[in-house]
């Protein structure tokens, strides 16, 4: 895949994003359940968008929350609609971008197949979490319809997802793996960093 071609994908969708999506409160609550989203923890949100998680982690009170995303226009909406002094934004890179600080939780919400090289994503981000914090990847619907979708609509700026092991595999030389879901509702997979 081509960066060129994602950001330029990212941006060209970023105006009418919110209104394309319904997120589903539920799936979303279980996610940030499992994934330690709690009041007081500091939050980098990978592949952020337009900031669909943020109100969420606004109602768990966490402490801060960076979302990072590749798309110029997505960081311009997300900045627009949160002013609370908690929220902050960057446009990069999350397979080669730098932070000043280091994360409590890290989660990648319906993004992971739009990143060309996993490995480096995981590398990249295990530096920046916390020895016993937490990465989470997770899609909020089964594997087969997050595949079939991103076929059908994104084809050129994104691949299957991995199988469960594979994943599980590309997260063991930083996290040990302690919850691993894949059913028809929703994919998540959490690790801790060791």
């Amino acid at each position: 895949m081509d960066k060129k071609k994602i950001t330029e994908f990212f941006d060209r969708m970023a105006p009418g994003w919110d209104a394309g999506t319904e997120p589903n409160k539920e799936i979303i609550g279980i996610i940030l359940d499992y994934a330690g989203i709690d009041e007081g923890v500091s939050v980098l949100d990978v592949g952020c968008g337009t900031g669909v998680l943020i109100p969420e982690y606004l109602e768990r009170n966490v402490s801060r929350i960076i979302g990072i995303d590749i798309s110029e226009k997505m960081i311009e909406i997300a900045k627009g609609k949160f002013t609370d002094p908690r929220v902050s934004f960057v446009c990069a890179d999350a397979e080669t971008a730098s932070f000043d600080e280091k994360f409590d939780r890290c989660v990648i919400y319906n993004a992971f197949p739009h990143f060309p090289d996993p490995y480096a994503l995981i590398k990249n981000l295990a530096v920046y979490i916390k020895p016993g914090g937490s990465l989470t990847i997770a899609h909020g619907s089964s594997r087969e319809h997050i595949d079939h979708h991103h076929m059908e609509h994104a084809r050129d700026v994104s691949v299957k997802l991995m199988p469960d092991s594979e994943l599980e595999t590309l997260l063991s030389p930083y996290f040990n793996v302690v919850i691993s879901i894949s059913d028809d509702r929703m994919q998540q997979i959490v690790g801790i960093k060791k």
